[in-house]
């Protein structure tokens, strides 16, 4: 079980968030101390990826596909939906989103806790578009045999399917 730990400029006691709940059961005195990196307040610049939602729909929603997280209702402004961590971003200003609800996005600019401050926005891009040429490239096959783009060309062409496992 995490220890508590002490300021020593104050001499406050700052415990764990789970044994804080007991900490105050028990009417001691004491602050609950949060994790630095989550609970910072300070803006960071990035670039996050994901899909547009109404900012009425939650993370849950969104992460199952709900109809609603994509109906356009008024009221309720776009948000960005980043499935990589389950996270509904607020975005501003919603003038500067040009793209519409349901397409992939991927926003620049500055998070500070849960809004991005938006610098630029660009539809995102998966795999190539029809016509274009695949790059050159090698990997290994389920048989651990390594495969090039030639070594797969057929007669009528290839089709190359990646496929994410959902337990990576």
């Amino acid at each position: 079980m995490p220890a508590a730990r002490t300021d020593s400029r104050s001499q406050l006691h700052f415990f764990p968030p789970r044994l804080c709940s007991l900490v105050f059961a028990t009417s001691l005195s004491a602050q609950c101390w949060q994790n630095p990196t989550i609970q910072s307040n300070a803006a960071k610049p990035g670039a996050w990826s994901g899909i547009l939602v109404s900012s009425a729909c939650n993370a849950d929603e969104a992460f199952n596909e709900s109809p609603e997280c994509t109906k356009s209702v008024p009221g309720p402004k776009l948000a960005l939906y980043d499935d990589t961590n389950r996270v509904v971003y607020g975005l501003e200003p919603q003038d500067r989103v040009t793209a519409h609800l349901g397409e992939g996005v991927t926003v620049r600019g500055t998070r500070d806790n849960d809004t991005i401050q938006l610098a630029s926005i660009e539809l995102m891009s998966i795999g190539l578009a029809v016509g274009e040429k695949a790059p050159a490239f090698s990997a290994r096959d389920q048989f651990g045999q390594m495969q090039t783009l030639d070594t797969l060309k057929g007669a009528n062409g290839t089709v190359l399917l990646f496929f994410r496992s959902a337990d990576w």
